[in-house]
Order: C-alpha cells, then structure tokens, then sequence
C-alpha cells in the first residue's frame, strides 16, 4: 500500500524531536515529502588530493603528518594556532582560526587531514575542518551535500534528519514520469536518484541523478504550462476593454517624455489583448530603466477609462511609494484616483482606504503584498499588473487575480532574459520586450579594479559626493564570516565611516526591520545620506535619480544577471553614472564575467553572454535569478533539457489518452493540485 508522504508531518521521522521539527519549519520543512525532497544548492568535496595538483587559492582536502610544535597567538578574543605539517614530501604552514582547543592534539608525527584553502606564495592552508584517521574519519574522501539554513538549524542536523527520512520511507518514494520518458532518456529511476542527490558516491553519480530530478522539475512545469494553454484556448471570458484610441493618445501626449518605438509597439501588443475577449496573460520584459512603468501607466489608463479598476503588486514599500507618486503625477490631470497600501498603512486610514476601494471611489491601487490581504475588496478589478513577477509566489499572485471576474494580466521584469528562453520559460504567457532605452538617459561607465586600489575608489567616492551627488556601496554578506572571505556589511560600514568622516554614511541589510529599512532609503532618496553602504536589498526598482556612483565589492561572488540589476540603480538622473567592481577573481571564467561587464551595459547582451559562459548544468549548482525558482533545475544552465521538457509536455496534453488513461492518473491529479481545471490562470 503506498504511503502519501506529503500527508505525513516531518516528526514522525526518527530522531526529529519537536524543537528539531521546529527549526525544520523555519525553512519550509513540514512534511516527510518536504524533507526527502529538500535538495542541497552545493557539495563541499572532501576528496583527497595530491599536493602537487591543488591551485594556489583552491579549497582542497589533504593527508599530512604534523612535524612541528603548534603555536597559539592572540588578536584580542581571537586566536591563530598554527603548526608545521608534512604532505607528498612538501612541508608547509596549517593555520586554525578560533580553534586553539586543537593545540594539544595536534601531537608530532600524528597523521591528519586537513580541508582547506591552499595559499600556494605563503606555503600555508587556511583550515576549515580537520580529522585524525587514527580515530576514523566522517567527511574526507566524500562529496558532502550543503543546504540552504536558517536560524538554529545546522548542516549536520539537516543531513542527518534527511538520511533517516530515506531510510524510514525510501521504499514509498513513487515513480512520477511516464515510463515512455524514462526509457527515451535513459533516466535513473527517481528513488535511486534523489539517495543520490543527497548521497552521491563520486561525481558521475550525482551528475546522473541530477540530470534525472533536473528533467522531472521541468517536464511537471511544463506540463503544467502545457495544459493550461491547452483548456485556456477555448475561453472567451475575459474583460473587455473599450477606451477608443483617440482617449488613449490624450493621455500619451500629455507624459513629459516622448515613448521609444519599442514602448509604443508594446503598447500596441497589449492594448490589442485588453480588447480582446480572452484574458490576457502577457509578461513584459525590460532592461532595468527601459520605461515598462510607463507602458503599464497606458494600461492602466486604458482599464480605469473602460469603467475599471486597476492594482499594481511590487516587492518592496520603498518600490510601491515610488510608483504612488509617479502614477499620481500622471493620473491627476484626467481625475484618476491612486491609493497605496503597504503595511505601514493603518487604522482609521486603512479603513477608509479599503471602503473608498471597495465602492470604487479609488481607480487604481498600488502596493505590496499587502493587496492580497482577506478584506481588500475591489469594485471592478480589471487589470492586475506585477511587478518584479520573480519576487511574489504563485499563490501570491493568483490571489491577486482572484480579486476581480478574470481581469486581464500583465507582469513585468527587469531581468532581461533572451527572447527563444523568455518564451519557453514562461510557456503559458505572450512576451513583449523593450530592448531599447529612452532618449536622454546617459551609458553608465563600468570599471574593473583590484582590492589594492581601494584609495582610488574613495578619491571617486569623494569627488562624487563632493559635486552633491550620492553614491552606493555593495557587498554580499551581513556579517563575518570565517568561511568566506569577503567584506561584509556591517565592517564595511565602520571603514567607511571612518574613511569619510565629513560625509554621512547610511546602513541597509536585510536583518533591519521594514520600519528601519523605510527610514534609511527615505533618508538616502531625500540626499540626507550621502554614501549607502548595503547588501544586494537595494537591486530591484529602488529610484533615486540623484545617486550617480555604484561601487559594489568582492564582485565576483554575484551573478552577471545581479550585477547589472545593481548596476541600474545608478543613471537614473541627467548625470554622468559611473559603475567600479572590485574583484580579484581566480578563475578565467570570473575574469570573463568583470569583462562582460565592462564592455557592455545592455542587459539582454549580458543574459546572452551569461548563457554562453555557463554551459551545461554544473552539478555543483549554480541559480540564476529573474526566472521561475527550481529545486534542482536552472533554467539558463538546463536550456536544452527545458525545450525537450517542453516539446514532450506539449505532445503529451494534446494526446485525449493523457486525459482519460490510468497510466496518468498520478500527472493528472498533480494538475488538479495546481487549479488547473478550476478555471485559474498559472503563473
């Protein structure tokens, strides 16, 4: 009898006690399915090498015997134990930071091995983890699975909680792929292949099962795609629209720039689905400071002039505040009312807010996820549009949709995506893009420079600030981290601080509070704050037209896609824009990327020469953002296997077995869980 192991809570796994299920919950472990199937982003390869074939900078993992006394050295609360150890006839200088319990272990002629970083000009490891043979070893000679974490949750916790699920219900894991699409791709079978993806013996292994969990993630999305299109051709039960054209010029006219041709062909793709009968489900994409607000304020205008009312969803209240304003500025001169929520919207204004929304007095409203709360009520939703569609889940947006009788869709990004993968990836969406950027609006000049030119870059800092523009400053992580050696937010803060002592300089993480948040962007956007130091919570739609300098560290640890997202947060204004990466990559791959920086600011450029870099999926994973979220599979890397997945989906629901046999009866309720058959658009 088979087991539904989404129907059974994650502590009933052995040895996961309630504290244990409560920090499995915090990352969106529930359930034993939730568990089995959380997969790792990365493996830390603790295989054994000769010292001879480990690159200067590369983390390896080898055998030594210790031929010197350790020696321990203080730095305040921090200590350095260090000692002389011999590997393949080498001796060279093991270092442990934080870990001088060691010291009377690490006894002469012991034999140890040792994981670490490989400083080949100093002779010396910077380790990370450390095992004795002689009392038998756990992790060396294995690739070791890592996962995302949060809170009291530890990597060996998870793995073990995870081992124990596999071995208590393995046996229930039930095959979910047409028996067809197995043998044609000579598929590992899916219990085997997601033991695997947490266990892999070697890498050849772990390749194999991910080719097969990577082609089952995309064939359930695409069939999902599929089907939608499939039961949705036949509808004709969308809004229709009706404001003549000569309304809709007026309102075009009366904006203080004049729209790019690719602007007004956009337009024309979606005025021509707003008229039609069928709703419209388009996503329009953009490179960052293309004007998609503009294209979506013309929409907008079309529906509240059709007797409708129109919402925007955005990610952020910094983004939703600044999109208020500009629409309001718009909209005033022909009556169009504009309301914002957010959450900081409460009480006695809330109220009247949703009851003015809810008898129709407010035409159009802007804001967070605070849109798809139980009491927000429209009059007449006509047309929602998204922005930042990669930032909201499917249920988020579909609730949103849920407010009005099949109101039209339009969802936008600014992650520029090649057109063929735009296509594919969001199968059951038409795509317009704006690859051309408005009049007026100055290149942003990009630089490449190395960590020793620092000096440089705060004479940059200065003359910018000095001018009375603003300036950013990005790193990748919060605090330190004795794994990673980068800056990090809160350091860097304190450099800067004291580096410019004449100028303010603000602070923005993602562990501050939203009300905190709020202050310091309002606090930037009104120039109050000169320099913003701050992790990548500023990459998306922040607008502040004045701030001209983007400094963004340790570069090589983004990806291209995100770095050209942070990039155009700068040029916003009328002044010259200047981007500098400081990055001294490793590797001639993260050589290439600061290159593909440098020698263009076209975002769709960027995608593509992202795409030629990475290649085939690389099993020791990699993601790429501004594109619907896998647990194994990435869209880019996984390009071709998506448009077999696709092909395959495609033959598969226009074939009337598929809707009536038992052998699909698993693929076909899989569906019904999506709201497939219950008349909802997919997102």
């Amino acid at each position: 009898m088979s087991i539904r192991l989404d129907q059974i809570p994650v502590k009933e796994v052995n040895g996961v006690g309630a504290r244990r299920a409560e920090e499995l919950h915090a990352v969106g472990i529930f359930t034993v399915k939730d568990l089995i199937e959380y997969f790792p982003f990365r493996y830390e390869d603790f295989r054994q090498k000769s010292l001879g074939d480990v690159k200067d900078g590369d983390k390896a993992t080898v055998q030594a015997k210790i031929v010197g006394m350790p020696i321990v050295q203080r730095f305040g609360k921090k200590t350095k134990l260090s000692c002389k150890v011999l590997a393949d006839y080498s001796m060279f200088t093991a270092v442990w930071f934080n870990r001088n319990y060691l010291k009377d272990q690490l006894e002469l002629d012991r034999e140890i091995i040792l994981t670490g970083k490989w400083d080949g000009r100093r002779l010396q490891m910077n380790v990370t983890h450390s095992e004795f043979p002689d009392r038998g070893v756990i992790r060396s000679g294995s690739l070791q699975p890592v996962y995302s974490i949060a809170g009291n949750l530890t990597q060996n916790s998870l793995r073990k909680a995870i081992g124990s699920a596999l071995d208590q219900y393995g046996e229930h894991l039930e095959e979910v792929l047409p028996q067809q699409l197995v043998d044609k791709y000579e598929l590992m079978p899916r219990p085997q292949a997601i033991r695997l993806l947490h266990q892999p013996g070697d890498i050849a292994e772990g390749q194999e099962a991910r080719k097969r969990m990577v082609y089952e993630e995309l064939f359930l999305f695409q069939l999902r795609l599929q089907a939608f299109r499939s039961l949705n051709r036949e509808r004709r039960d969308g809004v229709v629209h009706t404001t003549p054209n000569a309304t809709i010029r007026e309102f075009v006219r009366s904006l203080p720039f004049e729209l790019t041709d690719d602007q007004k062909n956009v337009e024309l793709e979606i005025l021509k689905d707003m008229r039609s009968e069928a709703c419209m489900n388009r996503l329009l994409q953009g490179d960052v400071g293309s004007g998609k607000t503009a294209v979506a304020a013309v929409a907008l205008f079309t529906t509240v002039r059709s007797g409708f009312q129109g919402a925007l969803m955005v990610p952020t209240e910094i983004l939703a505040e600044q999109h208020s304003r500009s629409l309001q500025k718009m909209f005033e001169p022909f009556g169009i009312t504009v309301g914002l929520l957010t959450s900081s919207v409460t009480g006695r204004k809330r109220k009247d807010l949703l009851a003015g929304l809810q008898m129709g007095l407010i035409d159009i409203l802007v804001g967070t996820h605070a849109l798809i709360q139980e009491d927000v009520n429209f009059r007449a939703l006509g047309l929602v549009v998204t922005d930042e569609q990669h930032r909201f889940g499917v249920n988020q947006r579909s609730v949103l949709r849920r407010k009005g009788y099949n109101p039209d869709v339009l969802t936008m990004t600014a992650t520029p995506i090649p057109r063929t993968l735009a296509i594919t990836a969001f199968g059951d969406m038409d795509v317009s893009t704006i690859a051309e950027r408005p009049k007026g609006r100055v290149p942003i000049e990009t630089y490449w420079v190395k960590h020793e030119m620092m000096e440089r870059v705060l004479g940059f800092i200065r003359r910018e600030v000095s001018q009375g523009r603003q300036a950013y400053m990005i790193c990748p992580l919060i605090e330190e981290s004795e794994n990673l050696d980068v800056q990090n937010a809160i350091d860097l803060h304190m450099q800067m601080s004291q580096a410019l002592p004449d100028y303010k300089v603000g602070l923005l993480h993602g562990r501050m509070s939203a009300a905190e948040k709020e202050e310091t962007m309002r606090q930037f956007y009104a120039g109050e704050t000169h320099l913003l130091v701050s992790t990548t919570v500023v990459e998306v739609g922040v607008d502040v037209p004045n701030a001209t300098l983007m400094v963004i560290m340790d570069a090589d640890r983004f990806g291209l896609s995100q770095l050209h997202q942070l990039r155009g947060r700068v040029g916003r204004g009328q002044h010259a824009s200047y981007c500098v990466l400081i990055a001294d990559p490793k590797s001639e791959l993260g050589r290439q990327r600061m290159g593909v920086m440098t020698d263009t600011n076209d975002g769709f450029e960027v995608s593509r020469r992202d795409l030629e870099l990475r290649g085939p999926g690389d099993f020791f994973g990699t993601k790429q953002s501004g594109l619907p979220e896998f647990k194994v599979a990435d869209m880019v890397a996984d390009f071709k296997v998506l448009e077999q997945a696709r092909d395959d989906a495609a033959k598969l629901v226009e074939d009337s077995f598929f809707w009536t046999s038992p052998a699909y009866e698993n693929l076909r309720s899989s569906l019904e869980t999506q709201e497939l058959f219950r008349g909802e658009l997919i997102d």
